[in-house]
């Protein structure tokens, strides 16, 4: 599906529910298929969580999680620990080229039976399910966030519990400790100092709700939205001042491209403000990763250069996102030069209009570029790939005036 997206006053007013938290909402019910007693309430409504949900109830001998990379990460470690139980883990061709080799090898050094259908380090992955003792894992730090939160969240269940030495530099810090205040919520002992992790096995599960904060990757875009449009009040629930959630550095981020936020009555309020732009906003987003094509498209989109690093994760997403970038960015009429870990933008007042904005299977391309059509007409395609983490995206912007045209 190609969509061709406008906006004829470029005044954006509206509320919305954004759905749970994805990374919440996997996490959780990882933990509630591994404990009894956890209810979840506000779930996200993302294709990622119902692929998630719907692997942990199957019990069939080919679990295929498709383009979802949290599922593929989690439930090889779950599926590890889940003696007498056998899977061919696979997703998507994207999904059979991103690199697995160092959870399975961590997995493997707890004495996990892990072994690789296709291409070494790469899904399809064959899980031979034990009753896993647990202990002390090395691995590098510097990898994807998950490879660690995946080994975490099985730790509680074994025997030895787990302890995690990390190696190097760690980056997304923040999806650490959510999967660790996740562990707490629970009851389970943790800790974490320095390089190293610890989650103790738990005793007891007690009974427990736990409410999934709404989405702060999803609201990215609502702030792209604000800061492009030239008058703009956008309310957004349900939100929390004591988020879990590393990407709500957003409210400073776009305060300096002039979006004022504040959070009352779990609700997300952004205004437009007119200030004084930057000429250049340089961040360092190892910490936030995910919202780094947000960014980069507002500062295009403002006229406003940026050097954007801590990048390196995003070559291993649903797609090389630094490459897309370039590729799409450039398509446009921007300046941009990339680097493995890096992203650096021209200012520009330059806007090619109806381009057409390639996707890559990729939700985060679709979602990053679409409030760019409050500028110029733009088109963007495979519209659909939306659903992986918000299924409303579309129609929520018709509601704040966006035309769509459904090709």
């Amino acid at each position: 599906m190609i969509l061709a997206l406008s906006h004829p006053t470029a005044e954006c007013n509206g509320k919305f529910r954004v759905t749970g938290s994805k990374s919440e909402s996997n996490r959780l019910l990882v933990l509630q298929a591994l404990f009894s007693g956890l209810n979840i309430e506000n779930i996200s409504e993302s294709d990622d969580s119902k692929i998630m949900q719907e692997a942990l109830k199957s019990d069939s001998e080919v679990i295929d999680v498709h383009h979802a990379g949290t599922s593929m990460r989690f439930l090889t470690a779950y599926f590890a620990n889940l003696e007498g139980r056998e899977v061919l883990l696979t997703g998507s061709q994207r999904m059979q080229e991103r690199p697995i080799k160092i959870l399975v090898e961590a997995l493997k050094s707890i004495g996990a039976s892990i072994s690789y259908e296709k291409e070494e380090g790469y899904p399809p992955l064959r899980i031979k399910g034990k009753n896993l003792i647990g202990g002390k894992v090395s691995l590098p730090a510097d990898v994807s966030s998950q490879y660690i939160s995946a080994l975490l969240l099985i730790g509680a269940g074994l025997e030895k519990g787990i302890q995690l030495n990390l190696l190097g530099k760690i980056t997304s810090t923040p999806y650490i400790s959510m999967t660790l205040a996740l562990l707490d919520n629970l009851g389970i002992e943790t800790e974490f100092q320095g390089q190293t992790i610890r989650v103790e096995p738990l005793i007891k599960s007690k009974i427990t709700t736990q409410i999934v904060e709404s989405d702060w990757s999803s609201a990215s875009y609502f702030f792209s939205v604000v800061a492009l449009a030239d008058h703009s009040e956008i309310h957004l629930t349900s939100y929390k001042e004591e988020t879990l959630q590393g990407d709500s550095v957003l409210k400073d981020i776009y305060s300096k491209l002039g979006v004022i936020s504040s959070i009352e009555d779990q609700t997300l309020k952004l205004t437009k403000q007119d200030i004084n732009l930057p000429e250049l906003l340089e961040l360092d987003l190892s910490k936030a990763p995910d919202i780094a094509q947000t960014i980069a498209v507002t500062c295009y989109g403002l006229g406003v250069g940026c050097k954007l690093k801590g990048l390196h994760t995003l070559k291993i997403k649903e797609t090389d996102r630094l490459q897309a970038l370039y590729n799409e960015l450039t398509k446009l009429g921007a300046h941009i030069k990339i680097t493995g870990n890096s992203l650096e933008l021209a200012s520009s007042s330059k806007f090619i209009p109806n381009r057409s904005i390639f996707s890559y299977n990729d939700h985060r391309m679709a979602m990053a570029f679409a409030p760019l059509a409050i500028k110029i007409p733009i088109k963007i395609e495979d519209a659909e790939v939306v659903s992986k983490s918000f299924p409303t995206f579309w129609s929520d912007l018709e509601e704040i005036n966006f035309i769509i045209d459904r090709r």
